[in-house]
């Protein structure tokens, strides 16, 4: 038997969706008062916890084979430290303790390519460069790298684990949605008026979920596994939307320093207001970063062979499409 944490999310369901079809007995941790549509129709066990409870993740694993922690916090908005301490940093730990607590035989842990220390533009990020919180400038890259030391550590108190690290996530049965996900959502409803210089890596949300299961089969225990896609400049985004929604992709392109202004300044004014920018600092941030990154490992290790990205863009607009969400309205959110 397995059990997911963090199962609900865009992620969790697609691995839940994964580890299903391959027959597994599957156990998935919600926390009270979830909303179990992503989970609509699966075969599958839920039970009540949540990573902050011990108890609750002891009584979840004790007779799980295999555990995937993928429960966090994902969030490029400042001020949301607490919240990512507690979930991401201490609802990490208590999986660690829980899984030895339950001699659960593998723990995959989903960290996040923000938990490595960004080396210059010019090198390739792999798994060799360091997991260092104190050298990471973004709240949530911190956390990630917090909890990727606490699952560190359990390994050396005997826990099997490996860690998988995915770079930005794209794809189908993106409930919530995922921040790419509202990206699509956004641009489909006009709210978005420019476009910004750069790009990141992205890839397909399903096949990380098969790297996770091949993880959980083939990974080295201590091990950690990058799973990156292609990179993509946001205008090529923009562009390949432009085509599969009808809608005009905006003609004006802000520079680096424009982008960066601008972006400090409608991040403090969605701060202040309580609403989501479209453009906070850190998303800025993290498109005009090094995002050269490797996934060598894992092909040669696991096997992974993630599909183009173009196919996965595809196909997440005609789920948002299938879903009825396309055409729906927004909240609140400021330019």
């Amino acid at each position: 038997m397995v059990c997911v944490t963090g199962a609900t999310g865009h992620l969790g369901n697609n691995l839940v969706r994964s580890l299903a079809n391959r027959g597994e007995r599957v156990r998935c941790l919600v926390p009270p008062g979830e909303d179990l549509r992503p989970l609509s129709g699966l075969d599958v066990e839920t039970v009540i916890g949540d990573v902050r409870d011990f108890e609750s993740l002891y009584r979840a694993f004790r007779d799980a084979d295999t555990v995937f922690h993928l429960a966090s916090v994902i969030t490029l908005v400042p001020g949301q430290s607490r919240i990512l301490e507690e979930v991401n940093v201490i609802g990490t730990r208590n999986v660690v303790r829980a899984c030895l607590a339950a001699d659960v035989k593998r723990l995959v842990y989903t960290s996040s390519i923000h938990a490595l220390v960004e080396p210059p533009h010019g090198t390739t990020i792999d798994e060799s460069c360091p997991c260092d919180p104190s050298r990471i400038p973004m709240s949530y890259g911190r956390s990630k790298a917090r909890a990727t030391l606490e699952v560190i550590g359990g390994i050396q108190k005997g826990l099997d684990a490996v860690i998988i690290l995915p770079t930005g996530m794209v794809g189908p049965n993106d409930f919530r949605p995922s921040e790419m996900g509202q990206f699509i959502l956004d641009f489909a409803r006009g709210r978005i008026p420019v476009s910004v210089e750069g790009g990141y890596n992205f890839v397909d949300v399903r096949d990380v979920a098969e790297g996770h299961v091949e993880a959980a089969c083939k990974g080295r225990c201590g091990s950690m596994y990058i799973l990156a896609g292609e990179w993509i400049s946001i205008q090529a985004i923009m562009e390949e939307l432009s085509l599969l929604t009808g809608r005009r992709a905006p003609k004006l392109r802000l520079p680096l320093a424009a982008s960066r202004a601008l972006s400090t300044l409608v991040t403090g004014v969605s701060v202040a207001f309580g609403v989501r920018p479209l453009f906070s600092r850190e998303a800025v941030s993290t498109v005009l970063s090094n995002s050269a990154v490797s996934s060598e490992k894992a092909r040669r290790e696991l096997g992974f062979r993630p599909r183009p990205l173009k196919e996965t863009i595809r196909d997440a607009v005609e789920w948002f499409k299938s879903a009825g969400m396309l055409g729906q309205k927004g909240g609140s959110a400021v330019v």
